[in-house]
């Protein structure tokens, strides 16, 4: 059976993209995209952890005007690489993208702030799920 490798981000590029053009006209863009979350510790203060996630664009989505701080939504496959440095093995993995489209509308481009992270004065619970109702429109 085969295996899925697929990742979706939605996040924050840390930096501009680094575009490179190969010999053959073929783009590569890399670029670091950080994920936050939020969430309750043991004594319960909010913790917020940011995760990089370096992700490389080909073709024409190297191309695209993307700047750091928009806000974009990848989907791609995870993909490790090796390289040996003064006889030392080292790993690295990258989000190859197979589609990116910012969220940040074209006026506020690179100017996105991440909310405010929860506190308890500002956390709000979810509204209770409702039950079926038996007044459906079919």
């Amino acid at each position: 059976m085969a295996g899925i490798n697929k990742v979706i981000l939605i996040g924050n590029l840390g930096r501009d993209p680094e575009i490179m053009t190969f010999e053959n006209g073929v783009k590569r863009a890399n670029v670091t995209v950080a994920t936050t979350e939020s969430y309750k510790d043991k004594e319960g203060n909010w913790v917020e952890q940011t995760e990089w996630h370096n992700v490389v664009l080909w073709r024409w989505m190297a191309e695209k005007n993307l700047v750091k701080g928009d806000m974009v939504y990848i989907e791609g496959k995870l993909k490790t690489r090796t390289y040996d440095k003064d006889g030392v093995k080292h790993y690295f993995t990258e989000v190859i993208a197979d589609k990116i489209n910012r969220l940040t509308p074209r006026h506020e481009q690179g100017t996105y702030q991440a909310p405010p992270a929860a506190t308890n004065e500002n956390f709000q619970e979810p509204p209770p799920e409702e039950g079926p109702t038996d007044d459906l429109p079919f």
